[in-house]
C-alpha cells in the first residue's frame, strides 16, 4: 500500500472513529442526561418513606419504570404541578420540566434507557432527615393510636398534644406526616391557649374528639376557634419555609390541635398523625394571616348554598373577597373535591388594575399544593378576590365518585363537594420586631371578616 493510500485509509478510520463518538455523545444516558433531571424534580417524592409510591434514587429504578415516566411527562400528570405558567404566579419552586430536560428523558426511552458510566453521575442527593426540610426542632405525635372503623361516612377527629412550650416561638415552617396514608384525607392544625381543647378531649372517651366541620363546638354550641393556626396537609402539598421575616407565633404553654379528615379502607385501620416545627432563625416582622375567598353564603359561618346538578358537565361557581387592609399575598391555596374541573382567582384593585393570582386549567384532586409566589404582590385595601370555577358532575368525568352521578351539595364528605381560595397575607403596617403579636391579633389572623362595601 502506497503511502497516499494508507493516508486515505487513515483519514478514513480517523473520521469514523469521530463519527462513532458523535453517534454515542447523541444517545442519551441515564448518569450523564437523566439522573441530574430526576435528583431535581423527583426523588423529593420518589424515595423511601415519602408520598410516592416507588422510588427513583437508583439507574434500575428508574430504568424498569422508563415507559411510565415517558407517559407521565408526555401528558404533564408527572412532576405534579397544576397551576399554569402562562397566567398567574410566578410561583416559587414550580416543579415544571423545561423543554430540553423534557426532551432528554424522551430520548433516552427511545433509545432503550441505557445506563452510560457510571462516572457521568452527578454526586447523589443528600437527605440528611425522614422529613422534607430537614430535621425539625419539634416533632409531636398523640399519645396513642386512633382506631378507625372499617366501613361508613368519613369522620373528622380533633387531637390535642400538649406543646411543652416553656416559652413563645416563632414557627418558620411546618410539615405533617399522616401515620396511616390510607385514611389520612386531609389535615388542618391549629393551637389553643385557652384549655377548652382539653376539656373537648376529656369529654370524648377516645383518644382526641370527634368533630363534623372545624375544630368543634363549645358546650354552648357555639364553634370552638383556636387561639391560631399552623397551616394544614392535603395530598401533594409540600412543606416550605414561610418567607423571611414572615412567621406563626406559638405562646408557651399553648396545646397544639391536628383536626384529621380520615376516609375509611374497608378495614379496621389505625393512625397515629406527627406535626413537626421548625423554630425560626432570624428574627419575625409579621404574622401570617389568612382569607379565604368562598362562593355566596348567608352568613360568615354558614355554608354555602351549592348544588350541582347531576350530568352537569360545566357547573360555575363564583366568590369574591375584600381586602381590609393594606396587603401583600404571599401564598394561595385552591381547594375543591373530586368534581373540580377548573379554577381561577383575579385581584382586582381599587385603581382597577387586574392581576390574575392563579389558573388551574386541569384540577387533580390528588394534587392540592399551596402556591407561594416569588415576588408577593401588593393588595392594596378594598382589593377584591374574585374566583371562577367549574365542575364536572357527569359520567365523563373518571374522577365523580357517584356512579351514576348524583346532585352533589357543599359539604365534608368526600362525595359532597366544595371550592375554596385560601390566602395568607401580611399586613404591610405591620412590624412586630420579633415581639409575641397580641392575643386579639392572632384571632384575627385565624379568622378575617371580608371588609364592608
Amino acid at each position: 500500500m502506497g503511502p497516499r493510500m494508507k493516508s486515505i485509509v487513515g483519514l478514513g478510520l480517523c473520521l469514523g472513529t469521530v463519527a462513532t463518538s458523535s453517534a454515542q455523545a447523541a444517545t442519551p444516558t441515564y448518569h450523564r442526561d437523566v439522573e441530574p433531571i430526576v435528583q431535581k424534580h423527583c426523588q423529593e417524592c420518589h424515595r423511601p418513606g415519602q408520598v410516592a409510591p416507588f422510588s427513583l434514587l437508583t439507574y434500575e429504578q428508574a430504568r424498569k419504570r422508563s415507559s411510565d415516566i415517558a407517559a407521565v411527562i408526555d401528558d404533564q400528570r408527572m412532576p405534579p404541578w397544576h397551576a399554569s405558567t402562562k397566567e398567574g404566579g410566578p410561583f416559587r419552586d414550580a416543579r415544571v420540566l423545561s423543554s430540553v430536560e423534557r426532551s432528554a428523558i424522551e430520548a433516552w426511552v427511545k433509545a432503550g434507557s441505557p445506563e452510560g458510566d457510571p462516572k457521568d453521575a452527578p454526586p447523589p442527593r443528600s437527605f440528611d432527615s425522614e422529613w422534607a426540610l430537614g430535621k425539625p426542632d419539634l416533632v409531636l405525635t398523640p399519645s396513642e393510636s386512633y382506631t378507625l372503623g372499617a366501613e361508613g361516612k368519613d369522620e373528622f377527629r380533633v387531637f390535642v398534644i400538649p406543646s411543652g412550650l416553656t416559652e413563645g416561638r416563632w414557627v418558620s415552617a411546618v410539615d405533617f406526616r399522616a401515620g396511616n396514608a390510607k385514611v389520612v384525607h386531609h389535615i388542618l392544625s391549629g393551637f389553643d391557649t385557652t384549655g377548652r381543647a382539653k376539656e373537648l378531649d376529656k369529654a370524648d372517651p377516645e383518644v382526641g374528639y370527634k368533630t363534623f366541620a372545624g375544630f368543634g363546638s363549645l358546650p354552648s354550641g357555639l364553634p370552638f376557634i383556636p387561639s391560631g393556626g399552623l397551616g394544614g396537609w392535603a395530598p401533594g402539598k409540600a412543606p416550605r419555609p414561610l418567607p423571611t421575616g414572615v412567621g406563626r407565633f406559638i405562646p408557651a404553654g399553648a396545646d397544639i390541635l391536628i383536626q384529621i379528615h380520615y376516609h375509611k379502607s374497608g378495614k379496621v385501620e389505625k393512625d397515629a398523625t406527627s406535626i413537626a416545627l421548625y423554630f425560626a432563625k432570624t428574627p419575625t416582622d409579621k404574622l401570617v394571616r389568612p382569607g379565604a375567598v368562598f362562593p355566596p353564603r348567608p352568613g360568615l359561618l354558614s355554608r354555602p348554598n351549592l348544588r350541582i346538578p347531576a350530568g352537569t358537565e360545566n357547573y360555575e361557581i363564583t366568590g369574591e373577597w375584600r381586602v381590609p387592609y393594606d396587603a401583600h399575598l404571599f401564598a394561595v391555596v385552591p381547594h375543591m373535591h373530586w368534581l373540580g374541573k377548573d379554577f381561577q382567582m383575579v385581584a382586582e384593585r381599587p385603581d382597577g388594575t387586574k392581576q390574575t393570582l392563579i389558573k388551574v386549567d386541569r384540577w387533580d384532586f390528588n394534587w392540592q399544593d399551596t402556591y407561594e409566589f416569588d415576588k408577593p404582590p401588593a393588595l392594596p385595601s378594598g382589593t377584591t378576590i374574585k374566583m371562577l370555577a367549574h365542575f364536572d358532575n357527569s359520567e365523563k368525568n373518571p374522577s365523580n365518585p357517584s356512579k351514576p352521578p348524583v346532585d352533589v351539595t357543599w359539604g365534608e364528605q368526600t362525595t359532597n363537594e366544595m371550592c375554596i381560595g385560601f390566602l395568607q397575607l401580611t399586613r404591610d403596617d405591620e412590624h412586630l420586631n420579633n415581639q409575641p403579636p397580641k392575643a386579639g391579633g392572632r384571632l384575627r389572623a385565624m379568622i378575617t371578616r371580608p371588609a364592608k362595601p
